[in-house]
């Protein structure tokens, strides 16, 4: 059965950071790309950043220069770094393992950004 748990999500202030994990189980992990969405309320789920199989890495714009996605093969985890969070940034993340037709998704986790 495969399983994606995402954690570290939460309220944080703006300019503040937060550090997002994805523990993976069920899947060959070292051959899926891993990924990262994010759902504002109302507003369509959109990738934030991924990562493929070989570690290229892949970052929507509005979170360039802000925001890391890194991979841990052995643990089979997948982090998020986010730095200098803004308002906007506030939304369920969600973390995606894509591999051909294999499609699947964690629950998501909820990060506020408001003073």
């Amino acid at each position: 059965q495969v399983q994606l748990v995402e954690s570290g999500g939460g309220l944080v202030q703006p300019g503040g950071s937060l550090r997002l994990s994805c523990a993976a189980s069920g899947i060959a992990f070292s051959l899926y790309r891993m990924g990262w969405y994010r759902q504002a309320p109302g507003k369509q789920r959109n990738m934030a950043a991924a990562i493929t199989s070989g570690g290229t890495t892949n970052y929507a714009d509005s979170v360039k220069g802000r925001f890391t996605i890194s991979k841990d093969i052995a643990k089979k985890m997948v982090y998020r770094q986010m730095n200098s969070l803004k308002p906007e940034d506030t939304a369920v993340y969600y973390c995606n393992a894509r591999k051909g037709d294999a499609d699947y998704w964690g629950q998501g986790t909820q990060v506020t950004v408001s003073s």
